[in-house]
Parts: C-alpha cells; sequence; structure tokens
C-alpha cells in the first residue's frame, strides 16, 4: 500500500490549482496504512478513550479492526453511528453546552476524511481565517489586527447565531462538489451529516449542522465559512478609495513650522544665547499646537478602508470611514449570509464599536490610540508614533472569573457601599496532591493565562493575579499541614522564593513558583498555535504502525496478531499488575498485545 504521506503530498501539490477537481478520493479509504496513520494522529487525546453510543473507543486497534472498518467501506454499508450527547457545564455558567462524542472506529474514519480535506482545502483558504487552521491561532489573528487596523475608525463586531448548527447540509455539500468529483466520497459525507446523535437513548436526526463533537466539523465549518472570507475580500476590494486629503488647517501650520525654521537657520549663529531659548520655545510651542490639529480632515470622505478578521464564527470588521458605511458593511454581510449561507448574525452580539472605546474579541480589549505624542525614530525624524496604533489590553474580567473559577478567591458585596470584598481562599480539592503536584498546578494555570495575554500592553496586570494565585497556593499549603501561612513560609520560602524540592532518577531536584515576570511580548510564548502537522515522523521506527507490524506481544512474547491496549492516562497506573508496570517501565500509554493478554487485562481491570 502507498505511503499515506506521499499520497497527501501529491494531493497538495494539486490543491494549489484552485479549479482543479479531485477525483478517486474515496480509495483512500482502502488503504490500511492511513488507519495507522489515524490513529496515531488520536490516539494521545484524551477524548480517545471517551466511549460511544456503542461503547466502543480506539482501544484495541488492530489489523483485523482495519480490515474489518474498510470491508464495510468497500461494499459502502458502512453506516456512521449517532453521536452520543453529554452536556459540559460553561465556564462561570449556569449554561450547558452540548458535546457529542463519535464510535471509536468513526473516529478513525473522520480523522482519515480530515486529513484528506485539510490537504485539499487548506492552500485556498483566505489569510484572513485563523480559526482550525495548521500555523494559525487566538494570537495570529490578534497579531493580524494590531498590524493591518491602523487607523481604524469603526469596529463591526461579528457573530453567527449557532453556527456550527445552522450550517446548511445541501449548501455544504455543494461547496464539496467544487472541488470533489467522487460520488462515493460525497455519499460519505452525507452519511456523517445525517448520522444524528442520541440523548437518553432517544434518537435524534440532524437536519443542519457539522456532526456533533467530530474530527470533521472544524475542517467543514472552514469549507462553509470560506465562502464569507471570499466575499469580504470582493467586498474590500470595491469599498476600498485610497486617496488622502489633508487638513487645510494643518498644512498651513507645517507651512508657518517650516518657514520658521528656515529664517533662523540663516541667522542662528548670529542669535544671543537668550535669544536662541526664546525662538527654541517658540518653535515647541508651535508644534504643540500643531499635534493638537488633524493630519487629516475629521470627516474624510475620500478615503476609505476596509479590514477583515476571522477566528471560526467570530470575525471583526475594522472601517475607515463613517459610521453609515459601518452600518452597510453589517447590513450587507447579514444579508450574504442569510440568502447566500442560510446562516444568521446574532442581533445581541454583532454591534458596531467606535474604536475610541473598546471591542472585544477572542477574549482582548481591542481599541485605537488617540494618543498625539510624538516619538523620535532611529533616522532621527520624528512621527506620530502612537495615534492609530492598535491597542490590545486584557479585561480585567478575564483574570478575575479566571480567580473565581479555580476557587482561589471568593467575593462578597456591601449593599450600602456596593464595593466588592475579596476573600483568598486556600483550595479544598488540592490537598490530598503532593507538594510538587499542588505547586505545578498552580504554575501551569498562571503560566497559561500569561502565555494567552502575553501580548497585551497592560499584560503586567497579571502580576496581581499571580499574587492572589500565590497567597492561595500558601493557604493551600497550610490547609495541607494544618498550620499557618507564616510557617509555610518558613518551611518553603529560600531567598524570597518559594521552592519545593522533588525526588527524581537523578536525585532531589527543586521546583519554584513563577517568578518570571509578566512583560509584554512582541511575539506569542511557546508558539501559542492551535494545530501542528500531525503526520510528521510516521515512519519512525518505534511507532505504533511498526509495533502492529512486528506482530510481538509485548507483554508475554507470543508470536501472532496484535491489539493495542490502550490507558487512558499513564499517571493512573498503580503499577500494581503486571501491564501497568510495563507500561510505566516503557513511559507508554499502550501497549502491543496479544488476544489472550488483551482480554485478561480487561478482565483484570474489571475486578
Amino acid at each position: 500500500m502507498r505511503n499515506p504521506i506521499e499520497v497527501l503530498n501529491i494531493l497538495s501539490e494539486k490543491s494549489n490549482n484552485p479549479s482543479y477537481r479531485f477525483e478517486r478520493v474515496y480509495r483512500n479509504l482502502y488503504n490500511p496504512e492511513f488507519y495507522l496513520l489515524a490513529y496515531k494522529n488520536i490516539y494521545a487525546n484524551d477524548g480517545s478513550m471517551t466511549p460511544g453510543i456503542d461503547n466502543v473507543t480506539v482501544d484495541g486497534m488492530s489489523e483485523k479492526r482495519i480490515e474489518r472498518i474498510i470491508a464495510t467501506l468497500r461494499d459502502q454499508s458502512y453506516q456512521p453511528n449517532p453521536a452520543r450527547r453529554v452536556y459540559i457545564t460553561k465556564k462561570n455558567s449556569d449554561k450547558k453546552r452540548p458535546l457529542g462524542i463519535p464510535s471509536g472506529d468513526d473516529k478513525l474514519v473522520q480523522e482519515i476524511v480530515r486529513m484528506i480535506l485539510e490537504t485539499i482545502y487548506e492552500p485556498n483558504f483566505s489569510k484572513l481565517s485563523h480559526g482550525f487552521r495548521l500555523g494559525k491561532s487566538c494570537h495570529t489573528a490578534l497579531l493580524n489586527i494590531q498590524r493591518t487596523f491602523t487607523g481604524t475608525k469603526w469596529f463591526v463586531e461579528g457573530d453567527i447565531k449557532a453556527c456550527f448548527d445552522s450550517f446548511d447540509h445541501h449548501v455544504l455539500i455543494n461547496l464539496l462538489r467544487k472541488r470533489i468529483n467522487d460520488e462515493a466520497f460525497i455519499a460519505l459525507m452525507w452519511k456523517f451529516l445525517k448520522a444524528g446523535y442520541t440523548e437518553q437513548w432517544e434518537y435524534h436526526t440532524t437536519y443542519s449542522g457539522t456532526p456533533q463533537g467530530s474530527g470533521i466539523s472544524p475542517i467543514l465549518a472552514n469549507v462553509y465559512l470560506n465562502e464569507m472570507d471570499k466575499y469580504m475580500e470582493e467586498y474590500k476590494s470595491k469599498f476600498d478609495c485610497l486617496q488622502r486629503s489633508d487638513n487645510p488647517k494643518y498644512r498651513h501650520m507645517s507651512y508657518k513650522i517650516r518657514r520658521f525654521k528656515q529664517e533662523n537657520e540663516a541667522i542662528w549663529d548670529t542669535l544671543s544665547e537668550e535669544t536662541k531659548k526664546e525662538r527654541a520655545k517658540t518653535l515647541k510651542q508651535m508644534r504643540t499646537e500643531q499635534r493638537a490639529i488633524s493630519a487629516r480632515p475629521v470627516r474624510e470622505s475620500t478615503f476609505k478602508s476596509l479590514q477583515y478578521v476571522r477566528y471560526a464564527d467570530d470575525f471583526i470588521i475594522g472601517v475607515i470611514g463613517s459610521r453609515r458605511d459601518a452600518e452597510a458593511i453589517k447590513n450587507d454581510l447579514s444579508q450574504f449570509l442569510r440568502e447566500k449561507m442560510c446562516l444568521t448574525m446574532s442581533a445581541e452580539k454583532s454591534v458596531i464599536t467606535n474604536t475610541s472605546k473598546r471591542a472585544r474579541f477572542l477574549g482582548y480589549d481591542i481599541t485605537v490610540s488617540r494618543n498625539q505624542n510624538i516619538k523620535r525614530r532611529k533616522d532621527g525624524i520624528r512621527q506620530r508614533a502612537y495615534k492609530g496604533a492598535v491597542r490590545l489590553y486584557v479585561p480585567h474580567g478575564k483574570w478575575k472569573s479566571k480567580l473565581l473559577e479555580y476557587e482561589a478567591i471568593s467575593i462578597r458585596k456591601n449593599i450600602a457601599s456596593g464595593y466588592e470584598y475579596w476573600k483568598i481562599m486556600h483550595r479544598g480539592k488540592l490537598i490530598n496532591f503532593t507538594d510538587i503536584d499542588i505547586l505545578r498546578k498552580y504554575n501551569a494555570e498562571v503560566r497559561g493565562l500569561y502565555n494567552f495575554y502575553s501580548i497585551a500592553c497592560n499584560a503586567s496586570t497579571l502580576n496581581r493575579f499571580s499574587s492572589v494565585m500565590k497567597y492561595s497556593m500558601l493557604k493551600t499549603f497550610g490547609a495541607k499541614y494544618r498550620t499557618q501561612v507564616a510557617k509555610i513560609k518558613k518551611r518553603y520560602v529560600k531567598k524570597g522564593v518559594f521552592t519545593v524540592p522533588y525526588k527524581t532518577k537523578s536525585g532531589i531536584k527543586e521546583a519554584v513558583y513563577y517568578n518570571q515576570g509578566f512583560k509584554k511580548q512582541m511575539a506569542p510564548r511557546c508558539g501559542q498555535i492551535d494545530m501542528l502537522e500531525t503526520h510528521k515522523r510516521y515512519d519512525s521506527p518505534n511507532n505504533l504502525a511498526a509495533r502492529i507490524r512486528a506482530k510481538t506481544c509485548e507483554l508475554c512474547g507470543s508470536k501472532g496478531e496484535v491489539e493495542i491496549h490502550q490507558a487512558k492516562r499513564l499517571k493512573d497506573l498503580t503499577g500494581q499488575k503486571e501491564w501497568e508496570d510495563k507500561m510505566r517501565k516503557l513511559r507508554r500509554k499502550t501497549l502491543a498485545v496479544c488476544s489472550r493478554c488483551h482480554g485478561e487485562i480487561h478482565v483484570n481491570d474489571k475486578s
């Protein structure tokens, strides 16, 4: 069978031609190597061990299982199971969000479909789209806004109502048919879209939307919403008018300053020191007056510009123009979504905001600076460095809500004065953790928030968040050892740094509470990328596919067909059983075993 990486590379080369239509795509689902690659991509996810409606997970991966799935795809009897719907609680809210859990076999097939669709469509997606894409993230979207929205007058904050549940199946299939000329593959996509879901053991048909919780939902969403991206690119080309006009008052003041400088340069050496100071003071005053004047007319009609960025179903439009222009853009886009894509813009969340105020996008507050201060560049030229620049801020409510989510504080409100009183709390759920695990938990939460907000202008405000978290950690240690915070400090603080010793194979080491500061970063920390290429190092000698092909039980050593036993989390294994001890020593949550050993593992596991 052909190497799946080679197949995907060929598809990628052909996808660079937007007019090319792909044929015989469905036959790739007959290739067992694709299933091994798909399993490698998804086995590490926590959700891979969550059972679907048929109680099947990806545990038990084997060549026989692959052959069985391929046989059903060959005779086209394959039918995806309905997703098992569960509800997860939204953060800091009583509302719950529906989540669909597919069957284990369906996860494998969907991962192959995802790889194929991603290879075909990714090269032709708009550069303005940043959600669920390779090498892109919230940070790339925000940095794009910071770079391109300079001087924007109005923000159009957009949100599509129940976006993923509202995709019209016929519109989506027609979009797929533009690039894929393979009815067998299209029929498979219909099956996924119409698979439905079960709730309280009652089956529900899906008449719209992408498969609940499936691996193909993000790529299908981008295929669907790419039409909106193309519409906005065309709209921008018609809307933009880049002829700038000058403010006569500003131009006149520039002339006066230039004339004043020329008159004084000729006689500067003949002037007394007192006269020089007076004239320098006059020039400074004239420049101050000039800064108070806008270089462009307040209502400039000859210059218009539009910028647009989308992340998943959230988007923001920056408009240089009048409010009437912003309202027209919003109405035109709303009409396009309604008539062409069968989607509805949320009236509550889609608003027009003046850029002197703050708009909320991807958890950041965004505004455009009106600061008139002058800054001297490296080449000596003086300019208004801040006016029109996009500023990104950490919203106060975000880190406050994180403290509430982590139960690090409780808030009481004085009814008479209206003031809030914060009480820093210990976290009872962590008391039974080891010292190093408590420290790691707090460090991960502090670093995680900083990593996300590291590109904000006021990233240093997270010092307050960190201080509260640190005191909550001290109180948690105090509750753990039933002692006072002062005694905890004496025991753990070394040279002003909270330090916890822990054992390793190489000896005793020390971990410290995060103390590297919260300085604004010009680029995202730790990559902050949503998706990386998942098929790298597919041919490594010790990968899952090689272990299946070796046909040797890693537990008893017998030769023959093997299955992959998979644990949900390696840290949950106690090592009391032989297979647990083996996995802990290998530091793997997978073990290639024969069917007899696999059966014994599950029998003992249930007991």
